[in-house]
């Protein structure tokens, strides 16, 4: 079957305007260039927020990244830590802010329907002092990403209530969706059994959490 190819492509902000026109002020004029009280207790509260980031091609990557509550260190006004912690070694992240060194983040609190959202540069950093604030079970990350916040602002939480996120009761049933195993096999061609790839990820989620 042949890509899809769409008929009405939209090629200017003004297109879009002509059919939804800005008339929230509050949705321009809520953007900070700081971590204000208000942004910093959503960001202490967050145990898990998504990292977007492009290479120089334009290629973009979003990550996950979860720890308990306070993970992502609120260092001042303007900079943002986050600890990296053990994961799949592909390093898509660090890889591009190496690049062009450009972050966009969401930031989610369980059981709240709003998010933050922060956009600004990063670095790549090995700061002793910095990564020790952020250990766990004794183990200092090697590397935190360093954020210059330019812009802060919170989102509604109209998606998330759309998506029934945090009422389970009434999501999906999970049955018949492929295991991350099952995918791992299929899509990277493995040549292992289904058992010994689900006993390698179990392992990795019971004891890969904060040690490699």
């Amino acid at each position: 079957m042949a890509p899809y190819e769409p008929t009405a492509v939209v090629a200017s902000l003004n297109e879009i305007r002509s059919v939804i026109p800005d008339e929230f002020a509050s949705q321009t004029g809520k953007i900070i260039d700081r971590i204000d009280p208000i942004v910093r207790v959503w960001i202490e509260r967050s145990p898990f927020v998504t990292i977007g980031t492009h290479d120089r091609e334009g290629r973009v990557d979003v990550a996950p990244k979860g720890d308990p509550a306070g993970f992502v260190k609120v260092v001042d006004d303007w900079t943002l830590a986050i600890p990296d912690r053990p994961g799949n070694h592909r390093f898509d992240t660090f890889a591009n802010i190496l690049e062009t060194g450009r972050i966009g983040l969401m930031f989610m609190v369980p059981n709240r329907n709003e998010v933050v959202r922060v956009n600004g540069s990063a670095r790549v950093v090995r700061d002793r002092a910095l990564r020790e604030t952020m250990a766990i079970n004794g183990r200092v990350p090697e590397f935190a990403i360093l954020v210059r916040v330019e812009e802060a602002f919170y989102h509604c939480g109209k998606s998330v209530i759309r998506s029934r996120l945090w009422q389970p009761d009434q999501a999906a049933p999970t049955d018949g969706l492929p295991t991350y195993a099952q995918a791992l096999i299929e899509h990277a061609k493995l040549e292992r059994t289904l058992e010994d790839v689900e006993q390698s990820m179990k392992d990795n989620e019971e004891k890969r959490l904060y040690d490699e």
